[in-house]
This record gives C-alpha cells, sequence and structure tokens, in this order.
C-alpha cells in the first residue's frame, strides 16, 4: 500500500514535491535539532489521490492515527482526552508558497468537554473559551465555507460591550454557544464534539482548497501548475496568547522590501499566529521583543542566523513563544521585492554563501523589469494624508476602491483600500495599481501577496478611518470618497492626496547610461549581475526597432543589433498616400514612379538606423503587411462614393480606391495576399527596397561606417518563394556600387517553412523565428480576437495553463522550432538563427530557445535588459540543471 503520511523527522527540504514547502522545511528545522512542535505531514500523493476520486486514498486515515499516536506518546497527551487535551494544528502546504491562499484549521480537538481540561490545565479560562470560539469560527469558515462576518459581528458586538480588559471567560463561554448556533442554523446540524471527525473533516478542506478560485486565480498569476496538489501539515498545538508571556510573530533575516541587513519582522503578543498574518491587529516591530522578553529574543536570533546560513537565502520564519519557551512554527526562503532580490543576492556572493551564477539564477527578467519602474517625484509634493508601513515599493496613483468587485470592474487604475485583506480579495489586488490597509505589518496578508505579485502596497496606516460601506474614508477632518485619486508610495508608506508626478528609476537611468554604476547599492547590484550575465550568456541579444530613435535606445540598452526592422511601419502616416498611388497604379510608368517616389524615404530611413546600429548587424525585413492596412474600409469608402453619387458628383479618387479595396478585399488578409506573396505580385517593390538598403549601407561605407545590413524575405512556406525573390534582388544588390556583402534569410513563421527547414536553409544566409505568426498558424488561433472570445474559460478550465502568444509553446510550437533548427543547421551549418516575435523578450521563453540551439533573440528595446539577464539564467540553469524561476 503507498505510504501516504510522513513524520517531520523522516522527510527534508528536498522533498518539496512530496511534502510541499512548509511540510519539507519543518522536517529540515526537526533535522537541525531546532524547537518544533512534533508533527506529521500528509503528502500531496494523497491530495492528488483525493482529487481524482473525491475521496481520501485507502488506509490514509490509518496511517494518520499511527503517526497521531506517536505524538500523543512524545506529549504523553491525547485528542480528545478532557483532562489535558492534545490540540492539533492542521495547515495546507504546496510545492510553492502561496500566502494565505489555502485553508488552515486551529485549536482541532476542542468539544464541549475538552475545553475544559484545556481550562485547568492552562490555568485561564478565559483562554480556552477563546481557543474554542477560535475553533468553531475557522472550522465554520473553512470547512463548511461559513460566512466569517456573521461571526465577527457578534465577536466586536461582545468586544464593544466588555470594556477595556476585554471579554471574560463567562461572556465568551457564552460567546460560544451562540457560534454554535450560527453553526448548527447555517451547516443543518451541531458543531462536530468528536476530535477525530474534526480531524478528519479539516484535513479533507485543506486537499478540496487547492480548488478554490482564489488558489486558482493566485497559481494563474504566479504560473504555478495546477496539477501539483498540496500536503497537509498536522503538528501540536504551541500557544502565543497564554498571557503577557507569550506571543507570536513572523522574521526575516533581511529587509524583505530593501535587502538590507538586520533585524525585520512583526511581534504580537498574547495571540495567535493567525492574527498577525491576518493583520487584524497592528504589530510591533521584531526589536521590540528584546525588551518585552530578552531571552527568547536572543534564541530566535541564533535561529535566524542557523537558518539563514543552512539555507543561504533569506528565510521567512513564524513562531510562537508559550509562556516563555520558543517554537518555530515555519521557515521558507523569504518573498521578496525585485529591489531586495538584486541586493541579497549580491550580498550573499560577497559573504561567501552562493557563487556569482547561484546570484544570477536566484533574479528574474521580471524583477528586473519592475526595477524599470518609476518612483515619485516629491518636489512640491502635498503633505501626506497618512504614513503606514511601507510594505511593498513602488510609486502607484489611482482612483480609490473599497471592494474587489469595484476593482475588477474599474476602468483605469485604482488603489484598493482595506482595513485588512484576506484571501478572497485577491483578484481585486491583481487589479489595482495599489494596496492600501489601515491595519496589519510587512507580514500581512496584503504585504506578502503584494510583494509576491510585485504590487505596491503601503500597510497599518492606521490613521486612516475606512468605512466600506459609505464609500470613504476619513484622516482626521479629512474625508476621501471612492473615485477620489491618491498615490501610494510603497517605499516609505506615504499616502499623498492626488495625483504625483513620477520621475525614472535609479535603474533605468543606469540603463540608459544616465546613473554611474555606483549610485547606489541597488544600482551597483544590478549592474554586477547584469554584467555576470553578459559574461556567461550564449545567446546574443538583439532589439526589434524601425527607426533611428528606437535604435539608439535598444543600443544605449545594451542591444548588439537589430533582429527585426518591420519596414511596413515606415510606410504609415503621411507616406500611407504614396503606397495608395502603387496600389493604384495602372501599367509599369505609374507603378515606377510611385516607387521612385517611396525610394529615397526608404534609403533616409535606412541611413539612419544604420548609423545607430553602426558596426552591429540590422536585419531588416521586406514589407509585410496584410495590404487592407494601406487601404481605407471597405464599409468607409463604400458610403463616402455613394453620397458623391447620390450628389452627382464624380467619386475620383474615393471611386479608384474603391474598386482596388473590392478588387483585393479578403476575408482573412493576415493569410492572404502578404510578405513574400506581396512582393512577387507587385513586380519592383522588393527590388525598390533592396536598392534603398544596398545605397544606405554604401553611403554609410563612403563616410566611413561600418554598416553590416541583413535582408529578411517575411512568410515564406516554400523554397521556390525565396528563389524566386533572390533572382529579383541579387542583381539589385551587385548592380550598387560600394555596397557591403548583404546577406539574405527569411522568416520561419508559418508551418510548412518550419517543416522544410533543410530545403529553404540551401537558399538562405540565416533564419529568424517569427514566432507570432508560428504561434496563430499552429493553434489556429487569431491573436487579435481569441482572447475577448473563449480564451478566459480555456484558462480558466485548464485547457491553457497560460497564452502561447505570451510564452513559447514547447510542445507544439517549440517542436517545430527545435525540427527547423536541427534541419536547417543539417543543410547549413553556419547558419545562423535568431527569434523576432514577442517571445524573443519573454524569460522563460529565452531559456526554453537558448536550449533548443538558437544564436539569438530579438525583443523591443525596453526589455533588451530583461533579455540579457534571461540568457544569462538560462547559461548557468543549463550548466547546473535548475531551471525553475519561483
Amino acid at each position: 500500500m503507498p505510504k501516504y503520511v510522513y513524520d517531520f523527522i523522516e522527510g527534508d527540504r528536498g522533498r518539496a514535491d512530496l511534502l510541499g514547502g512548509k511540510g519539507a522545511n519543518l522536517s529540515e528545522m526537526t533535522r537541525l535539532g531546532l524547537p518544533v512542535p512534533p508533527g506529521f505531514t500528509i503528502s500531496t500523493d494523497a491530495c492528488r489521490a483525493y482529487l481524482a476520486t473525491g475521496a481520501p486514498p485507502d488506509g490514509l486515515f490509518a496511517e494518520v492515527n499511527a503517526h497521531l499516536r506517536d505524538v500523543e506518546a512524545r506529549l504523553d497527551r491525547r485528542l480528545g482526552d478532557p483532562r489535558d487535551p492534545l490540540l492539533l494544528a492542521v495547515r495546507s502546504g504546496g510545492r510553492y508558497s502561496m500566502p494565505g491562499m489555502m485553508d488552515t484549521v486551529l485549536d482541532i480537538g476542542l468539544n464541549d468537554s475538552t475545553v475544559g481540561g484545556l481550562a485547568a490545565h492552562s490555568g485561564d479560562a478565559r483562554f480556552a473559551w477563546d481557543s474554542y470560539r477560535r475553533l468553531i469560527q475557522m472550522f465554520g469558515r473553512t470547512v463548511h465555507g461559513l460566512p466569517a462576518e456573521d461571526f465577527e459581528r457578534e465577536l466586536e458586538a461582545l468586544r464593544a460591550t466588555a470594556g477595556p480588559a476585554g471579554p471574560n471567560a463567562e461572556q465568551l463561554r457564552d460567546l460560544v454557544e451562540t457560534y454554535k448556533k450560527i453553526f448548527a442554523a447555517q451547516v443543518g446540524h451541531e458543531f462536530p464534539q468528536a476530535p477525530h471527525e474534526q480531524l478528519y473533516l479539516a484535513i479533507r478542506s485543506v486537499f478540496e482548497s487547492w480548488n478554490s478560485q482564489r488558489a486558482r486565480l493566485y497559481r494563474h498569476q504566479e504560473h504555478i501548475p495546477d496539477d501539483l496538489g498540496t500536503a497537509v501539515n498536522i503538528m501540536a498545538m504551541v500557544f502565543g496568547n497564554l498571557g503577557p508571556n507569550s506571543g507570536t510573530g513572523v522574521a526575516f533575516t533581511r529587509d524583505p522590501a530593501s535587502g538590507a541587513p538586520g533585524v525585520y519582522g512583526d511581534y504580537l503578543a498574547n495571540a495567535q499566529g493567525e492574527d498577525v498574518v491576518a493583520g487584524i491587529r497592528n504589530t510591533v516591530g521584531l526589536p521590540e521583543l528584546a525588551r518585552i522578553d530578552p531571552v527568547s529574543y536572543r534564541r530566535l536570533l541564533e535561529i535566524m542566523a542557523t537558518l539563514e546560513r543552512h539555507y543561504r537565502d533569506l528565510c521567512d520564519i513564524e513562531f510562537t513563544i508559550e509562556r516563555g519557551r520558543l517554537w518555530m512554527l515555519q521557515t521558507r526562503v523569504g518573498k521578496r521585492t525585485a529591489a531586495a532580490a538584486f541586493v541579497i543576492a549580491a550580498q550573499l556572493v560577497d559573504e561567501g554563501l552562493i557563487t556569482l551564477d547561484e546570484a544570477l539564477h536566484r533574479v528574474t527578467g521580471a524583477q528586473l523589469a519592475q526595477l524599470m519602474f518609476p518612483a515619485f517625484d516629491l518636489a512640491g509634493a502635498p503633505r501626506p494624508l497618512a504614513v503606514g508601513l511601507g510594505a511593498s515599493p513602488g510609486a502607484a496613483v489611482g482612483r480609490v476602491v473599497f471592494d474587489s468587485a469595484a476593482a475588477e470592474a474599474a476602468d483605469g487604475p485604482v488603489i484598493l483600500v482595506r482595513r485588512e485583506t484576506n484571501p478572497d480579495d485577491l483578484p481585486g489586488m491583481i487589479a489595482s495599481a495599489g494596496v492600501l490597509t489601515s491595519r496589519g505589518g510587512k507580514t500581512s496578508h496584503a504585504a506578502v501577496v503584494a510583494r509576491g505579485m510585485g504590487r505596491t502596497c503601503v500597510c497599518g496606516a492606521d490613521a486612516l478611518r475606512i468605512d466600506a460601506e459609505r464609500g470613504e474614508f476619513t484622516v482626521g477632518d479629512r474625508v476621501v470618497r471612492a473615485g477620489e485619486v491618491v498615490s501610494i508610495d510603497g517605499m516609505t508608506g506615504k499616502v499623498y492626496p492626488g495625483e504625483l508626478p513620477v520621475r525614472p528609476s535609479p535603474v533605468a537611468r543606469y540603463l540608459a547610461g544616465e546613473l554611474a554604476p555606483e549610485a547606489d547599492p541597488l544600482v551597483v547590484a544590478v549592474h554586477r549581475l547584469l554584467g555576470h550575465a553578459d559574461a556567461v550568456r550564449r545567446l546574443g541579444v538583439r532589439a526589434n526597432a524601425d527607426s533611428g530613435a528606437d535604435a539608439r535606445l535598444a543600443r544605449r540598452l545594451g542591444a548588439t543589433g537589430i533582429g527585426l526592422c518591420r519596414t511596413e511601419h515606415m510606410f504609415l502616416g503621411a507616406r500611407r498616400e504614396l503606397v495608395e498611388r502603387l496600389i493604384l497604379a495602372e501599367g509599369p510608368d505609374e507603378v515606377t514612379a510611385a516607387l521612385d517616389a517611396l525610394l529615397p524615404l526608404q534609403r533616409a530611413d535606412f541611413v539612419e538606423i544604420l548609423t545607430a546600429m553602426d558596426g552591429l548587424p540590422v536585419t531588416i525585413r521586406l514589407i509585410d503587411p496584410p495590404l487592407h492596412e494601406f487601404l481605407p474600409p471597405l464599409h468607409e469608402l463604400t458610403a463616402r462614393v455613394a453620397r458623391a453619387e447620390a450628389r452627382g458628383e464624380d467619386p475620383g479618387r474615393d471611386g479608384r480606391l474603391l474598386r482596388a479595396v473590392r478588387r483585393m478585399h479578403e476575408a482573412n488578409p493576415m493569410l492572404g495576399l502578404r510578405g513574400v506573396r506581396l512582393g512577387l505580385m507587385i513586380p519592383g517593390l522588393f527590388a525598390m527596397q533592396v536598392r534603398a538598403i544596398a545605397e544606405a549601407a554604401a553611403q554609410r561605407r563612403r563616410d566611413g561606417g561600418d554598416p553590416r545590413p541583413e535582408i529578411m524575405v517575411p512568410l515564406v512556406g516554400d523554397v521556390r518563394e525565396l528563389r524566386a525573390v533572390r533572382a529579383e534582388i541579387e542583381p539589385v544588390l551587385a548592380g550598387v556600387p560600394d555596397a557591403p556583402e548583404i546577406l539574405l534569410g527569411t522568416m520561419i513563421e508559418v508551418p510548412r517553412a518550419a517543416l522544410t527547414a533543410g530545403e529553404i536553409a540551401g537558399a538562405a544566409h540565416f533564419f529568424s523565428f517569427g514566432t507570432n505568426d508560428l504561434t496563430q498558424t499552429v493553434w489556429a488561433f487569431s491573436r487579435d480576437d481569441v482572447e475577448g472570445s473563449f480564451f478566459d474559460a480555456y484558462l480558466e478550465r485548464g485547457i491553457l495553463e497560460l497564452s502561447p502568444f505570451e510564452r513559447i509553446d514547447p510542445v507544439g510550437v517549440g517542436r517545430l522550432v527545435r525540427l527547423a533548427v536541427a534541419e536547417g543547421r543539417a543543410a547549413q551549418p553556419k547558419l545562423t538563427i535568431g527569434v523576432c516575435g514577442e517571445h524573443g523578450g519573454d524569460p522563460d521563453s529565452i531559456a526554453f530557445f537558448a536550449d533548443a540551439g538558437v544564436d539569438y533573440v530579438s525583443c523591443s528595446p525596453y526589455r533588451v535588459p530583461i533579455a540579457r539577464l534571461a540568457a544569462g539564467r538560462a547559461a548557468v540553469d543549463a550548466t547546473t540543471g535548475t531551471s525553475d524561476s519561483r
């Protein structure tokens, strides 16, 4: 029979796939001899089996009972013992951290009988009844989905009348009776009194929480696979709410916001861990524990140092102090902001804990992108409305909303304002530019989730009095209503009225060459790791650029050439009329005249681009528009001609255009007369462009430059198309004096080109994968249409985990890429191969292309630094055999 349950001492951190991250780390701390309450983990295998059948796998609960007996023996306490009951905590824990997304149930084992034993053993009846009401509330919400508000309303009413000392034991006992009535009325039966039944139902609930809406949404946001399942961790309860010498907290071994060394975290005396994470009470800073309990504080610092050395990374730690005794409830490699990720990685290299290769693996292209966002320009800024804790950096401006639904429905950026967030607020947090709470600290739900998503967040701005029902918050006598604009600074924690201007980030200024690498610790770290990425990467990084300005920007940002210059973009605007003249031309003379008018404009464009990229390759794609993009829409022309004829006027040019549009009308222009087909159907069009390229290159050479243009023929599906184009343009190139050697290649963007790559390579100097069109044609998806029709349903149902237009599809599109690379190189070993679709700037796709043997990727100028970093990571990961970026 399969084994489903593992004692903490049986695991280690290398078994996170089986035990989940939390279970694996509890095992690791147990092996290190740290003070972990006894317990065991139900594996992810059990969860997957449960989700597949809807029932616990055979033998699971027998294993649970066997391990429970071991815990009881170690503690000399029994679950359900009315004199001195063992109580249990049941917590989820998937392979990857999903803070607050799945379920937890504490105080399992309390009932009408054992609550008296807990009161007697602890000597605190108030604590015992408070623990019982917590269990009913948490069990009702988690296991049966009861609204938390139904319980909270009764608790708030009691607190309002109980006085400054809070409810006493008798009042809490009455509250428990009220809670039991709420439970029975809504569930249809009494709250279960059998402790083992409570345990089994809690385990089932944790399994089922894997597929809760909020968990699925979080996984989609963080690109976590849906088929991993969660483990369930069951451990003996330890209590932080046993008086002033007890408490609970969360600690970080470094600042997760900035990366600065030091003691960071939150502590809450006389509280359970859920009180800290939920943010329902404002905490004190962790250094305050040194005054409250110096012995526990010193021991905690020792453990923090041990864990950071052992994990060689920032550690996030949850702990409880029960009447002066410190217990470790969890550790994990902590979530951090993008800035902290770079700073900490560089620090750990300096401290000798990791290598530069490891440091590069610990930062991502997505994090670098976040660091390029602007910050507030505070010159002339108004006084802040309030100041909270800067929990996740950034400069966010938006209209105030007070609930998740309003954030999702908003048109434009919004700031989600809540007393505290909970997992149900996740959709609104995703939809918002920033999150502002009046309660909670840097380890509250809002802070942790926002940091993980890269959202700006300010927590614990307790000057805010939030009235969500009225749709407003007040600060003193100032009222801010829903729809008003505020600005929040996730670094300083300041909240400003109105919209503040922003300034470029120091990282963006450094990347643009405006700031020295020594400007500040963050820029130093980025410079160091990006430099290492450039040193180790085997993949070149070029840019998609269609103008001299874009080319200059790309070069400043580190591009080593242009991988895609889209010439059709040069024909828009005022030049569009010249293209219309070409389309309407009747006879060779009119065609020649139209092309002669375009030639000097094209030549000047190419001179500017080749000047900006002097000494670097510039791949210029011959014109590839769907032809309808250069003609007025059919319905507009029809209406204009009809109006003219109704007035008895000659429609003139509009009439000629209408005849041309009707003649060229296509049901699906994206698969029609475009690319190589257009060049073959309009004689002289490609020749004009090629002449402009060659003459521009010749002019640059005469001016002392080093132009390196390459000509790319688009949409080729058969080698005979490419040969026909070469036969037309090679004489043109030969006829331009002083022109350098110009390579001729093609875009691989239709499946047939990939399938016949060996033939096409015989007529091409290079390939460049146009992965946008290749994805459209492989999937039969129209990129412009599917996202608004059925894409959301596909993602929701798990048919797709991510849009194939965002990340390369390795199984379908990727298989064609690999095939074309292999067959192209077999035919021509020196064939240069690049990628110029949008995937060329996606870090995960870049890792695929590096593995597939591509020579370079090309992306938009602003993504060049991201691609450089991703290419370096890909090289490191290929050497070490690691690839996960979470």
